[in-house]
């Protein structure tokens, strides 16, 4: 049925009012579509561009999810209102202290609550905490203060607790169906997977094929680390196309093995150096990066989680000149402290 003229057009205001509308919707649409992808935030450097710049380059480049190594107000503030999911970390020194109910009780409120603006996901109770290490008695405990006092201010819908691992934690890691808590790991990894486990929250674990290559290059193809070969078959016939793959299949079945089948693992730090270390080049850097943005988005998932994105933080967002450690570690910046980006990548 044809109608007149007048009543298909749009008035003017009203069509201003649209474009507005979405013009300021545009960086949530942004955000939203790249949201299986996120970047870790770390700010071991002293020519690093401001938080509030930092959280613009987030936005400008896509990237809805952000990892920080401990609370940081400057941060907080920057992040208000931006749709930015975000982990915050408890370094490794806290732990001791939030074994007391009221001091996890005041980090929450001074951390989490102050900030109602910010859209936490995780806490990562700990940082690669290692058997041997004195932390290890204080991690379940204090996991547990800090969930109960997210429980208390009725945030446990929005915000999961857990913590963040390494690869080592496992042994007997190929093939990766027999993977396995090392003994001495098992006595305060368990309860923590048990924890997480009876509260639906996910693992975090750093998972790097870059180091697993360089500590076994004659073992190992740099193209297999790169997700650029045809990948390979294990003893027990099982087809990995990545190093990637493997390492986090290994990790899973140490949770099966644990008894944890169900728990799901998030990728809390994955990236490779640009210089510094054996391999590490801005060629190989931007085709592990971008390969592993395409993998982990996809829904191809691993052999033993098939047919899923894979929640995965990129490591990191800038170089970092005082990070400690070895010369690689300062390396693995996906921006330069000018805000540059290293890499042409796509994180949409």
């Amino acid at each position: 049925m044809d109608f007149p003229t007048q009543a298909r057009t749009v008035p003017k205001t009203l069509m201003a009012s649209i474009l507005l509308l979405l013009v300021l919707l545009m960086p949530a649409l942004q955000i939203t579509g790249a949201q299986s992808v996120g970047v870790c935030y770390g700010q071991n450097g002293n020519n690093l561009p401001s938080p509030t710049e930092v959280v613009d380059l987030y936005k400008s480049n896509g990237i809805g999810r952000m990892r920080i190594y401990e609370p940081n107000d400057p941060t907080y503030q920057a992040l208000k209102g931006s749709n930015i999911e975000l982990i915050v970390t408890i370094l490794n020194d806290k732990l001791q202290g939030l074994t007391d109910a009221a001091a996890a009780t005041d980090w929450v409120q001074k951390n989490v609550q102050a900030f109602p603006d910010v859209k936490f996901k995780y806490i990562a109770v700990g940082n690669e905490v290692h058997p041997g290490d004195p932390q290890t008695q204080y991690l379940l405990p204090a996991i547990q203060n800090i969930h109960n006092a997210i429980v208390a201010a009725n945030l446990q819908g929005q915000i999961k607790v857990s913590t963040a691992i390494d690869t080592t934690l496992v042994d007997n890691a190929y093939p990766p169906s027999a993977g396995k808590y090392s003994d001495a790991a098992k006595s305060f990894i368990t309860p923590v997977i048990n924890f997480l486990a009876s509260n639906g929250a996910p693992l975090l674990v750093n998972v790097y094929p870059y180091f697993s290559y360089t500590e076994n290059p004659t073992q190992i193809d740099i193209k297999y680390a790169l997700f650029t070969s045809e990948g390979i078959t294990t003893p027990d016939g099982v087809k990995y196309p990545s190093l990637f793959d493997a390492l986090l299949d290994a990790q899973y079945s140490a949770l099966e093995k644990a008894n944890a089948p169900n728990v799901e693992i998030v990728v809390s730090e994955s990236g490779w150096p640009s210089e510094g270390g054996d391999a590490a080049t801005p060629q190989n850097a931007q085709t592990f990066y971008q390969n592993l943005i395409n993998h982990v988005k996809g829904t191809t998932g691993t052999p033993k989680r098939p047919g899923k994105a894979i929640e995965t933080y990129l490591f990191a967002m800038f170089d970092e000149n005082t990070k400690g450690g070895a010369e690689v570690e300062k390396h693995f910046g996906l921006f330069s402290p000018s805000k540059q980006p290293k890499y042409q990548l796509t994180f949409g």
